[in-house]
């Protein structure tokens, strides 16, 4: 999708994909049309390639559609639109937002007497807004144990490493802090992810987060573990042949 837009996030995308399998093979109940469905929100919209290639699988999005990616007048744009695809739940890509409405809609399903479950997926450089902790420390004071936030922790962002631009460690004692229970992973091991979401549901009286640490370009030889495949790349024919090359060998 990325290769053939020209544009992209593809280094988001891959950490975040093995995660995202797992939500919607072995974790989402209900369909879209269910009031009582799960949610999925992507707060970090950046890696809607991830979610649109999910909600194909789904069967929300056709397989040819995903190649209007980025292109003018398709639904698939380079941040997930509600208006346009219904089904990512909410409009994100200013970041912090999403995991914001994530929280109230987790806090109207339990008011409504829902058993719906809410989760948000979350980038390490976007735990460095301000809105994100407004809306823990909200998540914490009203217990909402329905919620489940996912840090896609690959230790980079936009421009460089995280400890280099505002360090977020101790990560897992500020979400404590918030009164939030924390598990931490292997953000690509399927046993640690099917355990971890396990853990979650069985916790009450308290929001979880799962801490998973990834790689950023998960898969690709030359995108893994640098931040220079953050976003805004175009991907020569020979890079594109090298990545699918390797993506094909998983």
């Amino acid at each position: 999708m990325i290769y053939r837009a020209g544009s992209g996030h593809p280094g988001g995308s891959l950490s975040c994909a093995d995660l995202m399998a797992h939500l919607f093979e072995h974790e989402l109940r209900g369909v879209y049309e269910d009031p009582n469905r799960d949610r999925f929100i992507l707060s970090k919209g950046h890696a809607c390639p991830a979610l649109y290639s999910a909600l194909s699988y789904k069967g929300y999005i056709g397989r040819d559609e995903l190649w209007t990616f980025r292109q003018v007048g398709s639904r698939l744009q380079g941040h997930p639109s509600v208006q346009h695809v219904p089904q990512c739940e909410a409009s994100t890509g200013s970041l912090g937002q999403g995991f914001a409405a994530g929280v109230g809609i987790a806090l109207g399903l339990r008011h409504r007497g829902s058993t719906a479950r809410v989760y948000v997926m979350l980038g390490d450089g976007e735990l460095q807004e301000g809105i994100v902790w407004e809306s823990a420390m909200n998540a914490g004071h009203y217990k909402l144990s329905n919620l489940c936030a996912i840090v896609d922790y690959n230790k980079m962002q936009s421009d460089n490493y995280n400890e280099k631009i505002m360090g977020l460690e101790p990560i897992y004692a500020k979400w404590e802090a918030f009164n939030w229970n924390v598990i931490a992973i292997s953000g690509h091991n399927w046993q640690s992810i099917d355990d971890a979401f396990d853990k979650a549901k069985k916790v009450r009286y308290k929001p979880s987060v799962i801490i998973a640490h990834t790689i950023k370009g998960k898969g690709v030889d030359f995108m893994e573990k640098s931040p220079l495949w953050h976003g805004s790349v175009k991907l020569t024919d020979e890079q594109y042949e090298r990545a699918m090359e390797c993506l094909n060998q998983h």
